[in-house]
């Protein structure tokens, strides 16, 4: 099937850990294309539902017709972007679909960004608190607003926010396509982002580019007041670290705090930016 589909890439990974902040450095890069997390993913989920025997007339669909079909959402949402040389698509649900993604765009890489989960949790506990007048969707009710033990219990759930990428990603990991990854560590994002997006650049296969990284300007202000919970999109302009103390209780923190299954090499193919087992960041 001829298309003027330029090659595409995926961002995946845990929420709060530079998805989007990884976005805004490539998006400087004009030959790209890069955004936030966009509605492709759920599309494809609902098209691979769709195609599936739970709906009857799915029978008439040859296989060739379902890869056509599948390839075809990608193919009608970025059409105004074929003057790129590289679409990058982010979305948590990748990670989950590889065996499928490789089959659509067999050159296909993905960059997934990690990041302690505890941290994550940290993270998003401080925006529902920023936000404290504007009760989060991130919640399904007031019950799971209510503390932040059932905050981040509801978030850590296997279907919700942060567990279902937690999940996702390490099915991934341990992959027999694994090599198609690159986990990248949020702390050594934000501490050496010269050398991370080289190592990227490199992963990708791609001529490098001088990013400004005091200038790095991305957010989505209309989508996160949606959700309710406004900052969610938002990178800082300059790219660095800052250290800070937990806003966790001490037994919340701990009990996510050795999650950190991609520390680890062992089992897995994955390309890796990140602190070895047993070390900090």
């Amino acid at each position: 099937m001829t298309s003027g589909l330029p090659p595409v890439h995926f961002i995946s990974g845990l929420p709060r850990s530079g998805s989007t902040l990884l976005a805004g450095i490539l998006r400087q890069n004009p030959s790209f294309h890069a955004a936030m997390t966009g509605p492709l993913g759920t599309l494809f989920g609902s098209l691979l539902n769709a195609m599936s025997p739970q709906n009857e007339t799915a029978l008439f669909l040859s296989l060739r017709q379902k890869r056509d079909l599948l390839r075809g959402l990608f193919e009608a949402y970025y059409r105004d972007q074929a003057g790129r040389s590289v679409i990058f698509d982010t979305n948590r649900v990748w990670t989950a679909r590889m065996p499928a993604l490789l089959d659509l765009f067999p050159d296909a890489k993905l960059l997934c960004c990690v990041r302690n989960v505890s941290w994550v949790l940290d993270s998003l506990e401080r925006l529902v608190r920023r936000n404290a007048f504007e009760p989060s969707s991130l919640f399904a009710s007031a019950a799971e607003r209510a503390t932040v033990y059932s905050r981040v219990e509801a978030l850590a759930h296997r279907e919700r926010l942060v567990g279902f990428a937690w999940s996702a990603l390490k099915e991934a990991y341990y992959g027999e396509r694994s090599d198609r990854l690159l986990l990248i560590e949020y702390d050594t994002l934000c501490r050496r982002p010269d050398e991370t997006l080289a190592l990227v650049y490199d992963f990708l296969g791609q001529p490098r580019f001088a990013h400004d990284f005091d200038n790095v300007d991305y957010a989505e202000p209309e989508f996160d007041r949606h959700l309710g919970t406004p900052g969610l999109h938002t990178v800082r302009r300059k790219v660095r670290f800052a250290a800070r103390p937990t806003i966790l209780p001490p037994d919340l923190f701990d009990k996510y705090a050795g999650l950190t299954f991609w520390r680890d090499p062992a089992g897995s193919s994955a390309f890796r930016i990140v602190a070895e087992a047993g070390q900090p960041p």
